[in-house]
């Protein structure tokens, strides 16, 4: 079985059920309150404000994807890279190329010119599918890239070098290619967050996508009535493995394309979503504009939304304690995962187990887990040890990069860079990444421990914990801080409510500034390494 197997199933049994829906709140005037206001009064435009398509037109377009990819030469083991803004077309598009046999190469939305060429030449890449919102940045490559053989363009724009999806999607065929594909047949390739330098290319099967089906949907419980709203970007594995729960049981997802907490609570309210996956920023945005007043909880219907999770970086436990003050009916869950470990749910909370917050959690359905000290022995309770685990959906490897790959991987566990412990209970908790430890006087400091307790402080928003080079301490730590909106404190202030930290962890260095977060919330220390301690991106990449 292949995931492919799970949307042509949804297509026979729920062929006119509405499967997908996009949101663009940018298209609806203030002045409606409602979509439905809006689609009353002026049907036309509000078609640009919601689309929506069925499980059998998912699975239709998917098909003619696939048979315009065959058509321009695209074989079983090519690969095709997906350069697209969250939008209707993206999942079908996805698909599209999973049927062809060829590998899908989801990239990132934020890369530069020179970083998509890097990734397409990375991934051997023979095709090229992209947005109105890279042409710019696709044009200067387009004669650059010898192995991308086809470029194709989805959008309204004209663009004279590449050939428009929009004008020939639909002279090809519904019917579903004759492509023999197996479970242990090569399915996508993953680029890595680039935290730590230039991205590595995950090589992924298609049991791999098929094991985050399951396990999403074991942890969440996702049912064909629950609907998914989905903001996060599909490329990265994190949006789309949790969307995954809801395509193993027929459930509907809505994308919304904005973040803005009054447009995800309209959201939330007139599509009558039941699971929302949150980044830390945008729940702390959500909460701090319940607590302005911005948001009324009592103008939304909300009775519904039965589940929020979290995932993609360290969660802070005031975080999550605040928020069920406000929401004291939700399920709560964390989740971690990596790319390379095909996203979330290799280890999660458990919806059961909100006393343990601050815990990343227990083993994830189909995961085994262990914590491995220096002397690749199993630690003991409270010992900080890296985090290792073993499961489904562990990459086969770092594409075209075996040094890489044997330092990861070892005896089929993925050792994945980050620092835990266990507690007596078996609860894991996430102390930092490997890489970002900073050693001061001989003492190891992790500065995820730091910025959940400065996060506790009212006025911050946000914060991140860098070390800086010191000639007597080897390093010393400084944090940057990031203030709620409309307030602000002194550095005697913050010095002063970090007395209650033990001294040698208390920040040497105070800096009251932005904190960078890339499109999937992890906090980019390497642009603040580069900002604070003067250390090019090309040093980072043999240091890290």
């Amino acid at each position: 079985m292949t995931i492919i197997d799970f949307l042509e199933n949804n297509a026979q049994k729920y062929k006119d059920e509405e499967c997908l829906v996009e949101i663009n709140p940018q298209k609806k005037p203030d002045h409606y309150r409602t979509w439905r206001e809006f689609s009353l009064v002026e049907p036309g435009l509000a078609k640009e404000y919601r689309r929506s398509i069925t499980w059998n037109e998912f699975n239709e377009l998917a098909n003619k994807t696939a048979n315009l990819l065959l058509s321009k030469g695209i074989k079983k083991g090519d690969k095709v890279a997906i350069l697209l803004m969250n939008c209707l077309e993206w999942l079908p598009i996805y698909f599209g190329v999973l049927k062809t046999g060829a590998l899908a190469v989801p990239m990132n939305y934020r890369y530069t010119s020179e970083e998509i060429k890097y990734c397409l030449d990375l991934a051997d890449c023979n095709c090229l599918i992209f947005g109105d919102e890279f042409i710019g940045r696709v044009e200067p490559i387009a004669d650059h890239t010898p192995k991308v053989k086809t470029l194709i363009f989805v959008g309204q724009s004209e663009v004279p070098f590449a050939d428009i999806y929009n004008d020939i999607i639909d002279l090809y065929s519904t019917n579903k290619p004759n492509i023999e594909l197996t479970e242990n047949d090569e399915a996508a390739i993953y680029f890595s967050s680039g935290t730590t330098g230039f991205p590595k290319a995950i090589l992924h099967l298609h049991k791999a996508l098929v094991g985050s089906c399951k396990t999403e949907q074991n942890h969440h419980k996702q049912t064909h009535e629950d609907t998914f709203l989905c903001m996060p970007p599909l490329y990265h594995t994190g949006a789309k493995m949790h969307w995954f729960g809801s395509l193993l049981v027929g459930g509907r997802a809505v994308l919304l394309k904005g973040i803005k907490p009054e447009w995800i609570f309209e959201t939330i309210s007139e599509e009558r979503c039941t699971i929302v996956w949150l980044l830390v920023p945008w729940a702390q945005d959500i909460l701090d504009s319940i607590d302005r007043g911005d948001i009324k909880l009592e103008n939304y219907k909300l009775d519904q939304w039965r589940l929020m999770h979290i995932g993609a970086q360290p969660v802070p436990p005031s975080l999550v304690q605040r928020w069920l003050k406000v929401f004291p009916h939700h399920q709560y869950d964390t989740n971690y995962g990596l790319s390379e470990s095909i996203g979330p749910g290799c280890v999660h909370l458990g919806v059961e187990n909100v006393s343990h917050v601050g815990a990343i959690g227990v083993p994830g359905y189909l995961w085994e887990v262990k914590i491995m000290n220096g002397n690749k022995e199993i630690t003991s309770p409270d010992e900080v040890g890296e985090l290792v685990v073993k499961g489904p959906g562990v990459m086969v490897e770092y594409y075209k990069n075996p040094e890489a790959t044997a330092e990861i991987l070892k005896d089929g566990w993925l050792y994945t860079g980050d620092m835990a412990k266990r507690d007596k209970d078996g609860f894991i908790y996430l102390v930092d990444r490997k890489k970002d430890v900073i050693i001061t006087g001989g003492e190891n400091i992790y500065p995820v421990q730091i910025e959940d307790f400065l996060r506790k402080h009212d006025k911050i928003k946000d914060v991140a914990v860098i070390g800086l080079p010191d000639k007597r301490l080897g390093e010393i730590t400084a944090a940057i801080i990031e203030f709620k909106e409309g307030m602000s404190a002194t550095e005697d202030e913050i010095n002063e409510f970090c007395f209650d930290l033990p001294r040698y962890k208390r920040p040497k260095k105070i800096i009251f500034a932005k904190v960078p977060r890339n499109a999937t919330g992890k906090i980019e220390k390497p642009k603040l390494r580069q900002i604070y301690c003067g250390k090019s991106l090309v040093e980072m990449q043999t240091t890290e």
